[in-house]
């Protein structure tokens, strides 16, 4: 695989992982972009940096393939209620007349709320035959506000122990659809690749695998309560969380947890979200993406 580096400079990038990660505010993050712009103009710099969700878009809303609603599931120990966007492929209805029961995967967004990003990712699983969720942490405040700034600013407000909660319960519903097989993964990316971790802790044997992207490691007493099947895709460069995996990988091996791994060259923090140019990092992307699928039809579908 040969890596794709960066149009803009390593520091470039950086820069916005702070900022979109709350670690700067916003009047830093343009001030960042004024001095790292050299000799173009800082809001060239900036317009590169954000999000663009038409550019990044793979499955339309409208893709007649698929069928996708929004759905309330009941949390009752956590915020109460969670809203999420479940998404099937018309093929399973079609073949007879029941209703096909597919197995399920939950899509967990980053620390901005379920935006249109992981909602195309929610689609992709779809045309791949599995029924996916993507629930919204954000749903307590309103749910996702259309702004990715607005949306990380919600989040540091959310109670994180009960939009945890949230996103047991999102699992536990979509595991126990009349038209769910009954064996789920989790995957998701940064908060969301830290949570597909978290419900292989909470869910134990309810959980067939989880393929965390750029997520943090679950507390190293947890491990041993995983059950499902894990794959962890990191970025090269992301130092600091591509240094997690060895020990995440010892542990998972003492506690006899079928695991793989991988730490893509020349990929940042963000490789795999194609509506972020400057972080995409297509032949990353392409491989974890097909990586993922290979291990859900595995563990998850067989």
């Amino acid at each position: 695989m040969e890596p794709t580096e960066p149009k803009l400079p390593s520091e470039a990038i950086e820069l916005y992982n702070d900022f979109i990660h709350g670690e700067i505010s916003r009047r830093a993050f343009m001030e960042g972009a004024q001095r790292l712009a050299g000799g173009l103009a800082a809001a060239t710099v900036i317009n590169a940096l954000m999000p663009n969700y038409a550019l990044g878009q793979q499955v339309s809303r409208t893709d007649d393939r698929i069928k996708a609603t929004y759905e309330t599931v009941p949390s009752p120990k956590g915020n109460g209620s969670i809203k999420g966007y479940l998404v099937r492929p018309v093929s399973a209805d079609t073949r007879s007349e029941t209703v096909t029961k597919l197995p399920g995967a939950i899509v967990v967004h980053e620390n901005r709320g379920l935006n249109p990003h992981i909602e195309d990712i929610a689609r992709r699983f779809a045309l791949a035959n599995f029924m996916a969720f993507a629930p919204d942490g954000l749903t307590s405040l309103g749910g996702y506000p259309g702004d990715d700034y607005k949306g990380g600013q919600m989040f540091n407000k959310i109670d994180k122990d009960k939009m945890s909660k949230d996103m047991v319960a999102a699992a536990m519903w979509l595991k126990s659809r009349p038209d769910c097989t009954g064996k789920i993964g989790a995957t998701g990316f940064c908060y969301g690749g830290s949570t597909a971790n978290m419900l292989a802790v909470r869910l134990g044997a309810d959980l067939a695998a989880a393929a965390p992207f750029y997520g943090g490691p679950p507390a190293p007493e947890d491990i041993p309560k995983i059950k499902a099947a894990i794959l962890l895709h990191q970025g090269e460069l992301d130092t600091r969380l591509a240094a997690t995996w060895p020990a995440y990988d010892q542990a998972l091996n003492a506690a006899h947890v079928p695991h793989d791994g991988y730490i893509y060259p020349g990929a940042v923090h963000g490789f795999n979200c194609d509506a972020t140019p400057e972080r995409y990092n297509k032949a990353a992307a392409d491989l974890a993406w097909q990586r993922t699928i290979d291990w859900f039809n595995k563990y998850v579908r067989g």
